[in-house]
């Protein structure tokens, strides 16, 4: 079957594919990223420097994540003490939080942990792109690298990330596998820091997921049975500044064990779906802040909620890697702009609270 620019295309970046570039200016200086086009009208920038972690996201006219005011910053390697993390944390459609603490800072007789641990401050050794090439009927494109986490004495982790996208399809598929190179058993936790911002999530977007859920703290307001946490209200003054809120949720599966969420803004007639296994990440975190100017919910996976590797460990929940062991993630967010695909997605996420 012959496509409808046969014999009318020289170039595949006529119609997507993976760019990559070195940010010149201001505090982003010396930053690597790649962009990725997928000819859908989603777009969006990896930054390689930072984990391979996404930052700018657009389909369309219309922006998917939310930027905080730091933007993108060149990786703090030594950032991994108390709350250091939040200097260089620029928000983004997808900041990755472990790979073995992911949490408050804290310490213990293991040692001491600084927010989310140090993987998103941590570069890529990339290992392939491969490009497109519609001429020959290859739509596929990805992008791989290795980030380690190591140090002597310590755990030594190795997170490998594959981005793969098809031209001519809204979506990205993250693939990830984290490796114990390390000759000692090693913990392991790990939160996809998903973060929405304007347009898509606005005054009146729905905020969709489904399961059992509990408040981070019992002095919540925004999560509790009388209010309607699963739509976006008007900027609060309350959250100006470090105010915010969390439920910790134990998302529904369907009956083949995949879990679904995201956010829909009917204004302008945009969904972004969110799929992942449920025996692979099996809690979800919505964090809800909503100050002026700084307008956000995050909607994240995670083998464990953002409780940190001592609660973890006490509760028995903390994953432990033996050497050699390797544990596999698959995230799958999809932008959804149909008629019939938006409703199928609404339909299969009954709201509950």
């Amino acid at each position: 079957m012959l496509q409808p620019f046969h014999h009318k295309l020289s170039h595949h970046s006529q119609l997507g594919g993976i760019e990559t570039a070195v940010l010149d200016n201001g505090p982003e200086r010396g930053t690597r990223i790649a962009w990725i086009n997928t000819g859908t009208g989603l777009r969006f920038k990896v930054v390689i420097d930072r984990a391979m972690d996404i930052a700018d996201a657009f389909y369309n006219q219309h922006s998917l994540g939310w930027m905080n005011a730091t933007g993108v910053r060149p990786p703090q390697m030594n950032g991994d003490k108390g709350i250091d993390w939040l200097k260089t944390f620029g928000g983004g459609l997808l900041t990755t939080c472990g790979l073995t603490h992911v949490g408050g800072p804290e310490s213990d007789e293991y040692g001491e942990r600084g927010l989310h641990g140090p993987i998103s401050n941590t570069p890529a050794e990339i290992e392939s792109i491969i490009q497109p090439d519609p001429i020959f009927g290859k739509m596929e494109m990805s992008i791989t690298g290795k980030i380690p986490q190591t140090h002597i004495f310590g755990p030594c982790l190795e997170l490998r990330r594959t981005i793969s996208c098809v031209l001519g399809q809204p979506f990205i598929h993250i693939h990830d596998e984290v490796t114990n190179r390390g000759n000692t058993v090693a913990p392991h936790m790990l939160l996809y820091h998903c973060n929405f911002g304007w347009p898509l999530a606005d005054e009146g977007a729905q905020i969709l997921w489904k399961g059992e859920w509990q408040p981070g703290n019992p002095d919540c307001k925004i999560f509790s049975a009388t209010n309607d946490f699963h739509t976006c209200p008007a900027p609060l003054q309350s959250h100006n500044g470090s105010g915010e809120e969390v439920a910790f949720i134990d998302i529904a599966a369907d009956d083949e064990g995949t879990c679904t969420c995201g956010l829909y803004n009917p204004k302008i007639n945009v969904a972004l779906a969110i799929r992942f296994s449920k025996s692979q990440l099996p809690w979800l975190t919505n964090w809800q802040h909503w100050g002026e100017g700084e307008y956000v919910t995050g909607i994240e996976p995670g083998t464990n909620p953002p409780i940190g590797q001592s609660k973890a460990r006490a509760q028995n929940t903390l994953l432990f890697l033996a050497p050699g062991e390797t544990r596999m993630y698959d995230l799958h967010l999809q932008v959804l702009h149909t008629r019939d695909e938006i409703q199928s997605f609404i339909n299969d996420l009954t709201i509950t609270q």
